[in-house]
């Protein structure tokens, strides 16, 4: 049977560039051989290649949503909302000296999605970049970045804004179930590092070093909450995207890593790695109020793997 998605994110992406004016096309429109461009990944507020949601249209702009929908699954893409309106909540914060909104947000296309049997698209903006590759009717998902600042606002003690809480919370309930010896394992530093390690480096060199604890050396409770963890990075995933991607992973192994205090509300980073796997959390500015989490796959980021097998079966 075929897969629907596919063509789903091919009329998504025909609609997007139809609903744009020539100015704007020109923006959004790049070759898919233009490796700067498509392997990028920039989750801090600068420039980047494509067209800003602020300079369209409402159809325009909603033409750009109904494309990124068709990445995400319903939750991820309610995440993916929360985190586009903090860009209000942190301008506020800053006392709005820099002019951060909502609609500073740049979706890009590579290639002619009507025509070609290779193309991408990404939409991104500070704190959100979700990269999807599209070869011979198959879709490379990753990287996916989700990040959050503030990544907690409080009432009496109580969340009003928590857009990535299940990663942290998932995080934390593997730790505590882990005996001292798998504790100790786990642990890598005492400290976190400033932000994730992958970085925005377009190529992740795998897997980083200290792997942490195995998958094998937990108790039964540790692997069910290390196999939700993640499940819960995959199922930003559509539902077909995200079981293909867990069947991958099944028979490979996994490894946790935690770094920094264990105790909420201090400075911390765990990463998760396995075969082409590579998850990554953090949450160390803001004195532990600035999340970061990323789902890459390093030797098929940007849809290397799916490019493999077409240069393969069509040799240039």
């Amino acid at each position: 049977m075929e897969d629907p998605l596919p063509e789903q994110m091919r009329a998504a992406s025909i609609a997007l560039l139809t609903a744009l004016n020539p100015a704007a096309r020109e923006s959004a429109v790049h070759s898919f051989d233009d490796e700067a461009a498509r392997r990028w990944l920039e989750y801090r507020p600068r420039p980047r290649p494509g067209v800003c949601l602020a300079e369209l249209d409402v159809t325009a702009r909603k033409a750009a949503h109904r494309l990124l929908a068709t990445a995400l699954s319903h939750s991820a893409y309610a995440q993916a909302m929360a985190i586009i309106s903090l860009e209000e909540v942190l301008d506020r914060a800053e006392g709005w000296q820099r002019g951060r909104h909502s609609a500073d947000y740049w979706v890009a296309v590579f290639g002619d999605p009507a025509r070609d049997d290779r193309w991408a698209w990404r939409l991104e903006g500070h704190h959100l970049s979700v990269n999807m590759t599209v070869v011979d009717g198959q879709v490379s998902p990753a990287p996916i970045f989700f990040g959050a600042n503030p990544a907690a606002v409080r009432y009496a003690g109580r969340p009003v804004s928590r857009p990535l809480g299940v990663e942290e919370d998932l995080a934390r309930a593997l730790l505590d179930a882990l005996g001292p010896a798998e504790r100790a394992a786990a642990i890598i530093a005492d400290e976190a590092p400033a932000d994730i390690i992958s970085a925005t480096r377009g190529r992740v060199d795998a897997p980083l070093e200290p792997l942490g604890v195995p998958a094998q050396r937990l108790g039964p409770t540790g692997r069910a909450l290390l196999n939700q963890v993640v499940a819960l990075y995959l199922d930003r995933l559509p539902p077909e995207l995200a079981i293909r991607e867990a069947a991958r992973l099944d028979t490979g192994p996994l490894h946790f890593a935690w770094a920094g205090p264990t105790h909420p509300g201090r400075r911390h980073y765990y990463r998760v790695q396995g075969d082409d796997l590579l998850i990554e959390y953090d949450n160390t500015t803001a004195d532990g109020n600035h999340a970061h989490t990323v789902l890459r796959r390093p030797a098929s980021d940007f849809g290397a793997d799916v490019l493999a097998t077409h240069h393969q079966t069509h040799p240039h």
